[in-house]
C-alpha cells in the first residue's frame, strides 16, 4: 500500500514540548482539531498529487515537485503532533480524545524541524525511491536471452522476478539475482545518512528513535507489540520450518548437492523470487510427485485470451458481488494499469486514495498470470477500505491499523477457489478433493514461505534506528537475521560494499513491513469468521463470493476505519479481540500433516 495514502493521518506521540495542559480548553481543542483535519486534507491532496506524478514519470521535475508536497505535509505533522501535546490530560468527547491520539501515533517519517534537515530528508526519500524505480541489469553483448529482455536489452525487476520463477539455470538465476542486487550499493550512504534525520525527527517528537516510533502506531505500548509479534510468529514458525525442509529436500534433488546443502539454510537465489519472500514460482519442481496439481491459473487466463482490464473487473465484480459499491469512472480514467511504454515508472503495485473520498486509483505493470490476479484483489481491497470509510472524519480515514488495510484484499483472493473460478468460467467443474494437498502447498510457499521475511525487514530496520546495527554492519546484520527468521543465505559472499536491503522497495521507500506480516495473519481469522458467516467451514475450499452476509459482516468493520482502537474493528469482523494465527493453522492443517510424512527421515531447521 502507498505509503503517503497512510501517511496523511498525522504525526505521533508525546512531544513533551508544548505548554501544560490546564493552559488549554476544550473548545480550543475542538477548534484545533478542525484547523488540522482542515490542513492535512488539502496538504495531503497536493502531496498525493504530486508523488502520483512522481511515481508515473519519474524525472528530475517530478521528484522535485513530490519531494517539495511531501516536506510540506511531513512539517505540519511534526507541527500538530506537537501542538496536539498542549491539550494532554484534558477531559474531551471521546472521538476528540481518538483524533488527538491518532495525531500522535501515524507517523512513518518524523522530519526534523529544521527547515534544512526537513528538505534533506524529504529529497533523500524520494532520490532513493527513484534509484530503484529506475533499477535494471543489462546483461553484456553475448550473454544468452532470457527471453524477458525490454525493447533495451535490460531487465528490470518484473523481468528480472520472471527470470527467477522460471528458469532452471542456477548460474542464470545467480547472474540475475547478483545483477539486480547491485541496485541497492547508490543509495548506502543516503540511506545511512536519512536514518540518522528520522532519528532527529523522531527524538524531536519524544520517541528514542524511529523504530520506536513505528511501534507505537498499535493502540499498545511498543514493547509489548514487539511481544506481540513474537507470539504470532511462534504459532505459526513449526509450519514454516516443515515447509522449509521440504522444500529444501526437493531442490536439493533438482539442483544437487553441490548447489543445496541437506543441512543449514537455502540459497537465496533458488526460491523463485528475488527476495525470497514468496516460493510459488518453484511449484513445478517442488510440488507433490503422488498427488493432482488441481489447476493452473496462469494457463486459464491464457486459455481464455483475457486481459488486463479483465482481470480488474472481475476484481471489483468479487467486491460488488458482496454488495459493495462500484468502483468510481475515475478509477478507470485515472489509474495506471500497465506499464507505459515512453517512460520510467515505478512498477511496485500500489493503491492510492488521492483526494481522500473517491478518488481511488492503483498504480500497476500489470501481467496476464496468476500472480497478478491476486495482486489486483490485494490492491483493490485498499480502495475499497477507501471507500468503506471515505465518510468518517479525515482523522479517521485509515486502516484499523496498517496491518488491517493489507489484509482485507488478501482475504478476498482466498476466495479464490476453485468454486470461484467456476462461478466466473475459468474452470469447468471444481478438481477432485484429491487436488487439495497441491493446491495447499502453492498457496503455502506464497502465505507461510513469506511469514519471515515479514519479520525480517522490520526487524533489520528497528535495530538500524536504534543503533544495535551500526552502518559498518548494515549487509552483515540483513543476512545474519534472513538466516536466523528463513533459513535463507545469499548465493555468493557479500560484503558492506553491499546493501542488499535497498534491494527491497520498502526500505527506500521508507514503508514498514511489519504490516504485511500481521496481514498474513489476519486474512485467515477474517476468512475463517467470514466463512464460518457463509455456512461453509471447510476452510481451504471457501468462497465468500456472493455472500451478502458475509460482505456485510467485513463492510461493517471497514466503515469504522480508524475511528476505534484495532481490537474493536477486529471483534466487528471475527468476534475476537485477540489477532490469532491459528486460523491460518487451521486452514493449514491438511498440508502440515502431508509434509509431516514427507520429512520423515529429512533434516529440519538450519
Amino acid at each position: 500500500m502507498n505509503r503517503r495514502a497512510i501517511a496523511v493521518l498525522a504525526a505521533l506521540l508525546l512531544s513533551g514540548t508544548a505548554a501544560a495542559a490546564h493552559a488549554a480548553t476544550a473548545e480550543e481543542a475542538r477548534v484545533f482539531l478542525e484547523k488540522a483535519e482542515a490542513d492535512l486534507r488539502d496538504l495531503a491532496i497536493r502531496a498525493d498529487q504530486a508523488s502520483w506524478l512522481q511515481n508515473t514519470y519519474i524525472v528530475e521535475d517530478s521528484e522535485q515537485l513530490a519531494a517539495y508536497h511531501l516536506e510540506r505535509l511531513g512539517v505540519r505533522r511534526v507541527e500538530l503532533a506537537k501542538e496536539a501535546a498542549r491539550f494532554d490530560g484534558l477531559s474531551l468527547p471521546p472521538d476528540q480524545a481518538r483524533k488527538m491520539l491518532l495525531l500522535k501515533t501515524a507517523l512513518t517519517l518524523a522530519p526534523p524541524s529544521d527547515p534544512a534537515a526537513a528538505a534533506e530528508v524529504t529529497r533523500l526519500g524520494t532520490a532513493m525511491e527513484g534509484v530503484y524505480g529506475k533499477g535494471k541489469w543489462c546483461p553484456p553483448a553475448g550473454y544468452p536471452k532470457t527471453g524477458e529482455e525490454g525493447e533495451d536489452g535490460c531487465l528490470d525487476i518484473n523481468a528480472a522476478t520472471r527470470v527467477l520463477k522460471k528458469s532452471r539455470d542456477p548460474k542464470v538465476l545467480l547472474d540475475v539475482w547478483k545483477n539486480w542486487h547491485a541496485v541497492g550499493a547508490p543509495m548506502r550512504k543516503d540511506y545511512e545518512r536519512f536514518v540518522k534525520l528520522s532519528n532527529q525527527g523522531a527524538s524531536e517528537l519524544g520517541f528514542k528513535d524511529a523504530g520506536v516510533l513505528w511501534r507505537s502506531a498499535y493502540d499498545m505500548p511498543p514493547d509489548a507489540f514487539t511481544r506481540e509479534v513474537d507470539r504470532l510468529w511462534e504459532q505459526v514458525r513449526p509450519l514454516y520450518v516443515s515447509l522449509h525442509a521440504y522444500v529444501r529436500k526437493r531442490l536439493r534433488e533438482t539442483y544437487g548437492p553441490e548447489v543445496v546443502p541437506e543441512r543449514g539454510p537455502i540459497p537465496a537465489h533458488l526460491l523463485g523470487n528475488m527476495w525470497a519472500q514468496e516460493w510459488s514460482g518453484i511449484y513445478p519442481i517442488v510440488g507433490p510427485k503422488d498427488a493432482a496439481s488441481g489447476y493452473d491459473l496462469t494457463a486459464l487466463l491464457k486459455a481464455k485470451k483475457v486481459d488486463v482490464k479483465w482481470m480488474f473487473k472481475h476484481g471489483e465484480g468479487f467486491f460488488t458481488s458482496l454488495g459493495m459499491p462500484a468502483l468510481p469512472p475515475t478509477f478507470w480514467e485515472r489509474s495506471m494499469l500497465v506499464k507505459p511504454r515512453d517512460r520510467e515508472v515505478v512498477c511496485h503495485a500500489s493503491a492510492w486514495d488521492v483526494n481522500q473520498v473517491d478518488d481511488v486509483r492503483i498504480k500497476m505493470c500489470t501481467e496476464v498470470d496468476d500472480e497478478n490476479f491476486v495482486t489486483i484483489h490485494h490492491e483493490l481491497g485498499h480502495n475499497y477500505y477507501y471507500l468503506a470509510y471515505k465518510d468518517q472524519p479525515i482523522l479517521f480515514r485509515n486502516g484499523a491499523h496498517d496491518g488491517f488495510h493489507e489484509a482485507v484484499g488478501d482475504t478476498i483472493a482466498l476466495s479464490i477457489t476453485p468454486q470461484y473460478l467456476v462461478r466466473v468460467g475459468l474452470l469447468d467443474k471444481e478438481p477432485a478433493t484429491s487436488s487439495d494437498i497441491g493446491l495447499l502447498l502453492r498457496e503455502a510457499l506464497d502465505k507461510i514461505g513469506f511469514l519471515p521475511f515479514g519479520l525480517v525487514i522490520d526487524q533489520w530496520r528497528w535495530k538500524v534506528f536504534s543503533g544495535e546495527i551500526t552502518p559498518q554492519s548494515y549487509n552483515k546484520a540483513w543476512w545474519e537475521l534472513r538466516q536466523k527468521y528463513q533459513g535463507v543465505a545469499p548465493p555468493i559472499p557479500r560484503t558492506e560494499a553491499d546493501f542488499d536491503p535497498g534491494a527491497k522497495y520498502h526500505v527506500p521507500a521508507n514503508v514498514p513491513y511489519t504490516r504485511y506480516f500481521l496481514a498474513r495473519i489476519l486474512q485467515f481469522q477474517f476468512h475463517r469468521a467470514l466463512c464460518e458467516t457463509s455456512g461453509n467451514k471447510l476452510l481451504n475450499r471457501c468462497s465468500i463470493y456472493e455472500n451478502k452476509a458475509a460482505g456485510d459482516r467485513l463492510w461493517k468493520g471497514l466503515t469504522m476505519g480508524a475511528s476505534r482502537p484495532w481490537p474493536d474493528a477486529l471483534e466487528a469482523m471475527t468476534g475476537k479481540r485477540e489477532m490469532d494465527a491459528t486460523a491460518m493453522v487451521d486452514y493449514f492443517a491438511p498440508l502440515q500433516r502431508w509434509l509431516d510424512e514427507q520429512n520423515k527421515g529429512v533434516p529440519t531447521g538450519w
